[in-house]
């Protein structure tokens, strides 16, 4: 069952190349889905695409290990090249970061990028082709491995570059450097500005647009879901217009990842029900017992397929490189939404039949319920002698809720109407100002010119 909800081989084709690494790794330290030789050869012919000589060594030696014959190859040559390459790279980019890092010139240096791109010029006859070199440079240590020495001389690349395209691809490879690297507090701020370039940025294309986006949402996973505030970030991105249309259009299946950062996020449990639209229009397109748990429960309100699709969701969790860590917390809060939706819908619940919709023995369901009505301050009592919860709904009569909804009205009328009419005062108040005193405004606004 697990296998067709794997989602590796759709989102390798979004992710630059360093980036399926630890996707494979994965894989292959769980023993799922493909045999061990499958992901080391697909490792191997990736590593090939890279300059990691060690890497593509030791894999290679692995590959003979395990019975396989590769192509032969020549890493004596090609790692004598990769190194003189890199030598010859670093001597440029050091001409260009002995000058930036010069105490004068850091004092210089302002805000605008063509005024120190000038200012380097005049005084240190610097180049724009001087300047590349730091990318360049940035690149084949990306190429090498060198991931931390990547991001380094990308930054101090963008910090000088005027080039709005080798820009963003510098940015592109600097997020992939820090997340390469753990740096998740920097990756975070990295991918913000991403989004905000993405967003503002006038592509050649709406395609090339979109094609940024579908990129953006696949690199961000790796983030999001190691750092403490990346799941607030995937609800408050994700659902945003232009990044559902983005999921909608070229990669459904990122909806899994939305679905189980609501589920898990209390702070943004108020954007279920927008959640549930989206789910519910895609469900011809893309569903998987994520999904399916979500719909079941809040469209359907089918208690028994929920329950089904709670005990699949904790194999496809487990199994899944970027949400295995939040299987346990993604299972204890489904149960709250379960728990609270059959409640809302029951008034005398028994126990054990809500047990056995939460998977649980009866002594845990008990000990469950318990806990939830005390934490959640949910008004109903235990009956401990017939095993059932009476639930106390207070709900308001429709009068009631009529006449609470024209109050609010009615407030927010009178603000607004304290509001104009301040508004209106101060316009007056001026105008008043300016009859009274016309020579004044004239100087205010000479002095102004």
């Amino acid at each position: 069952m697990a296998a067709q909800y794997d989602l590796t081989s759709k989102m390798i084709p979004f992710l630059d190349l360093h980036l399926v690494f630890p996707l494979l790794e994965f894989l292959e330290i769980n023993e799922l889905f493909y045999t061990p030789t499958t992901l080391l050869e697909a490792r191997y012919e990736l590593s090939l695409k890279t300059s990691m000589i060690d890497l593509i060594d030791k894999l290679h030696g692995e590959l003979k290990d395990a019975g396989v014959t590769p192509a032969p190859i020549e890493l004596v040559e090609r790692r004598k090249e990769v190194l003189e390459k890199l030598m010859n790279s670093q001597t440029e980019a050091q001409k260009v970061m002995d000058v930036i890092e010069n105490p004068e010139v850091i004092s210089a240096l302002r805000q605008d990028k063509l005024q120190n791109l000038q200012f380097l010029k005049d005084n240190y006859g610097m180049t724009t082709e001087m300047i590349q070199t730091l990318y360049k440079f940035g690149q084949f240590q990306y190429s090498c491995g060198n991931y931390g020495g990547a991001a380094d001389m990308l930054y101090h690349y963008r910090v000088l570059s005027t080039d709005d395209t080798l820009g963003l691809s510098a940015l592109w490879g600097k997020l992939a450097s820090e997340i390469l690297s753990g740096n998740w507090d920097v990756a975070f701020e990295a991918i913000q500005e991403l989004k905000e370039i993405i967003d503002k940025t006038h592509f050649a294309s709406p395609l090339h647009q979109l094609e940024q986006r579908t990129w953006f949402l696949h690199w961000s996973l790796f983030v999001f879901f190691n750092h403490s505030k990346g799941r607030d970030a995937v609800v408050d991105f994700f659902l945003q217009p232009a990044y559902i249309n983005t999921i909608q259009t070229s990669c459904p299946w990122i909806l899994r990842y939305l679905t189980a950062a609501v589920v898990t996020n209390k702070r943004r449990k108020n954007l279920l029900k927008e959640l549930v639209k989206v789910i519910e229009h895609e469900t011809y397109q893309y569903r998987d017992p994520i999904t399916e748990f979500v719909e079941a429960l809040y469209v359907n309100f089918d208690f028994d397929l929920a329950k089904q699709k709670l005990a699949e969701c904790e194999e496809v969790l487990e199994n899944d490189f970027f949400l295995v860590s939040m299987q346990e917390e993604f299972i204890q809060n489904a149960r709250c939404f379960i728990s609270e939706t059959y409640c809302r819908i029951h008034q005398k619940i028994d126990v054990a039949e809500l047990s056995q919709t939460l998977n649980m023995t009866k002594e845990e369901g008990e000990k469950w319920i318990v806990n939830l009505i005390r934490d959640t301050k949910v008004d109903a009592k235990i009956d401990y002698k017939e095993n059932t919860v009476l639930m106390n709904n207070n709900t308001q009569s429709v009068y009631q809720q009529i006449i609470e909804r024209t109050k609010g009205l009615s407030f927010r009328s009178q603000v607004l109407a304290t509001s104009i009419e301040k508004r209106e005062a101060a316009q007056l108040k001026a105008a008043q100002h300016e009859k009274n005193h016309p020579s004044t405004v004239v100087s205010e606004t000479a002095t102004k010119a």
